[in-house]
C-alpha cells in the first residue's frame, strides 16, 4: 500500500492554515481504515525488481476473487465453504462441479491471515467454523474431514460429503489451518479441531514397525487404510504437529513431528530431490514420477539447508513452457504445461532461502501467473487458472485443467506476501486469554471492528481541529514574522 503526504510550501493567511488543518483532520478520517489495514498487511511483499508487475495491485484482484468465492456459499450463521474450481473444464452448459476441497479451503484460510484485514480473519473464521463443523457432524464422528463436500449444503444444515477419503495430508492441511486460527483469534474452538486432527493422524497413520518410520495415507473412500507412506504427507505432518507443540507446549506433539521429518529425511535421494515415499509394502521407495511439491515444501516447512538441493533440483528437472507461461510443472510426467500452484511453492521456497539468483527467478515465476490473471484461458482477471492450458498429466492418474482454482489463487498469494503457511511466528504463542482487548500491530492481523479504528483516528482529528481554531491568533502572529516564505 502507497501513502502519500503533502506539505505546504507557503501559508499567508490563518485561514488557508484553518483550512488545511481542517483538510487534514477530515482526511485522517476518512483514511482511517486504509491506515489501520495497511498496518496490519504486513511488510513482506514482494516487489518486482524490474518494477514491470505490480503485485500489490495484482494481489488486491486475487484476494476479491476469494471473497466472492467465499461469500458464494454461506449458511445463515455464516458458515462458507468456497467451490475449489471454476469454468472450462468444470462448468459446461449442462453441469457445475462445485465441489470444495479441504486442502484447498485450508489454503484460502492461510493466505488471508497473511494479509489479515478484519473482512479477511471474518472471511477466514467463517470457513474454520465449517471446517469444525464438518468434523463435528462427520458419519465416524472420529475426528476426522473428508477430501471434499458441496458447499451448498451448508445452507440446510447439512453435510454432503463429495470425496469420502480421509488423506493425512488433507488432515494434516485443516490442522493447520485450524492452528492458524487459533494462533490469529485466541478462539480455543480452533484449536480444539486441531488436536482432534492430531490425534487421528496418530491413531489411523501412525507406521513404527516398518522403517522408515512415518505417517501411511490415511484411509480411502471406504474406509480402508492406506499401507504407503507419503513424502508429501509427512511433510504437512511435520509441520502440522510442530505447529501443535509451539501452541500447546506439549512435547509429545514435538517428538512425533521428528518421526514424520526423519521420513522425510530419509526419502531424499543422492540427487538432492526427495521420492514420493514408499510403495504399499511401506518400506520400498516409490521412483516414479518425481511430483513438484516435496521439493519446495521440505525446504519450507522444515528452513533445513539439506534441502536446497531439492529447490535446485525442481528448478533444474521440471521446468514447464506453455505458449507466453513459464513455471514448473506438476512432476517429472508432464513438463508441456504450467502448474501455477507450483510456481507459487517455488517462488515461496526461494523466497524464503533467498540465495543468490533466486530473486530473478521468483520474479520470473510469479509475473507468469500474473500473466496468467490478466490473459489465461477461462481466468476473469482476478482469480489463478490451475494450469496454463487444459489436461496437465500429473502421473498419479490426474489432471489439472485451465479452470480458476482457489488453491492456485491462495499460493499465488501467500507467495506475494511471503507467509509460509507451514510454520507459525518464530517465539512465544500468548494464551489469548482477552483477543478482543489486542490492539493490531504491524506484525499481527486487525481485529478490531472498523468502527473502533474510526475512534482512534477521530479523536486526534478533532483535538487538531480544536487546538487549531483556539491558537488562531497566535498563528496568524506567527505566519506573519516567520512564514513569508518557505
Amino acid at each position: 500500500m502507497m501513502r502519500n503526504s503533502r506539505r505546504s510550501t507557503a501559508v499567508r493567511t490563518f485561514a488557508a492554515t484553518a483550512a488545511a488543518l481542517a483538510l487534514a483532520a477530515c482526511a485522517a478520517v476518512s483514511a482511517a481504515p486504509a491506515a489501520a489495514a495497511g498496518a496490519s498487511v504486513g511488510d513482506d511483499w514482494f516487489t518486482s525488481p524490474s518494477g514491470q508487475v505490480d503485485y500489490a495491485e495484482s494481489a488486491a484482484l486475487a484476494y476479491d476473487f476469494l471473497d466472492d468465492r467465499v461469500d458464494e456459499y454461506c449458511s445463515a450463521d455464516d458458515l462458507c465453504l468456497p467451490r475449489s474450481y471454476q469454468g472450462g473444464f468444470f462448468t459446461t452448459p449442462t453441469a457445475d462441479f462445485t465441489a470444495s476441497f479441504v486442502y484447498d479451503d485450508a489454503l484460502i484460510v492461510m493466505a488471508y491471515a497473511a494479509r489479515g484485514l478484519p473482512d479477511d480473519i471474518r472471511r477466514a473464521q467463517a470457513i474454520g467454523d465449517a471446517l469444525l463443523f464438518l468434523q463435528a457432524n462427520d458419519p465416524l464422528d472420529d475426528g476426522r474431514t473428508r477430501a471434499s463436500y458441496e458447499p451448498a449444503s451448508l445452507r440446510d444444515g447439512t453435510v454432503e460429503i463429495g470425496g469420502a477419503g480421509a488423506f493425512t495430508g488433507n488432515q494434516a492441511w485443516v490442522g493447520m489451518a485450524l492452528a492458524r486460527l487459533y494462533d490469529v483469534t485466541g478462539e480455543q474452538k480452533y484449536l480444539d479441531g486441531a488436536l482432534r486432527l492430531g490425534e487421528w493422524i496418530e491413531t489411523n497413520a501412525s507406521d513404527t514397525a516398518r522403517a522408515p518410520f512415518g505417517y501411511t495415507g490415511g484411509q480411502d473412500a471406504d474406509g480402508i487404510p492406506a499401507t504407503f507412506k507419503s513424502t508429501e504427507h509427512n511433510i504437512d505432518v511435520t509441520a502440522f504437529f510442530t505447529q501443535l507443540a509451539q501452541l500447546t507446549g506439549d512435547e509429545v506433539w514435538a517428538e512425533r513431528a521428528t518421526i514424520a521429518e526423519n521420513f522425510v529425511a530419509a526419502m531424499q535421494q543422492p540427487d538432492g530431490h526427495l521420492a514420493t515415499g514408499t510403495l504399499p509394502d511401506g518400506v520400498s521407495v516409490n521412483a516414479s514420477p518425481i511430483p513438484e511439491d516435496p521439493q519446495t515444501w521440505s525446504s519450507l516447512a522444515t528452513g533445513d539447508q539439506r534441502y536446497d538441493t531439492a529447490l535446485d533440483w525442481a528448478v533444474a528437472q521440471l521446468p514447464a513452457a506453455d505458449g507466453p507461461y513459464r513455471g514448473t510443472s506438476f512432476s517429472d510426467a508432464d513438463r508441456s504445461k504450467v502448474w501455477f500452484e507450483g510456481n507459487g511453492h517455488l517462488a515461496l521456497a526461494l523466497r524464503s532461502r533467498d540465495a543468490p539468483g533466486d530473486v530473478p527467478r521468483v520474479d520470473e515465476l510469479l509475473a507468469s501467473v500474473e500473466l496468467a490473471q490478466r490473459e489465461a484461458p477461462n481466468g476473469d482477471g482476478r482469480g489463478i487458472v490451475a494450469a496454463s492450458s487444459d489436461g496437465l498429466e500429473t502421473g498419479f492418474d490426474d489432471r489439472y485443467y485451465a479452470s480458476l482454482h482457489t488453491g492456485a489463487t491462495a499460493w499465488y498469494l501467500l507467495a506475494v506476501t511471503g507467509l509460509n503457511p507451514f510454520r507459525l511466528a518464530d517465539g512465544q504463542h500468548p494464551t489469548h486469554e482477552t483477543p478482543e482487548a489486542s490492539a493490531p500491530t504491524a506484525d499481527s492481523p486487525a481485529t478490531g471492528s472498523s468502527d473502533d479504528a474510526v475512534a482512534v483516528w477521530l479523536l486526534p482529528a478533532v483535538a487538531v481541529g480544536v487546538l487549531a481554531l483556539a491558537a488562531g491568533t497566535g498563528i496568524v502572529l506567527l505566519l506573519r514574522r516567520r512564514h513569508r516564505s518557505r
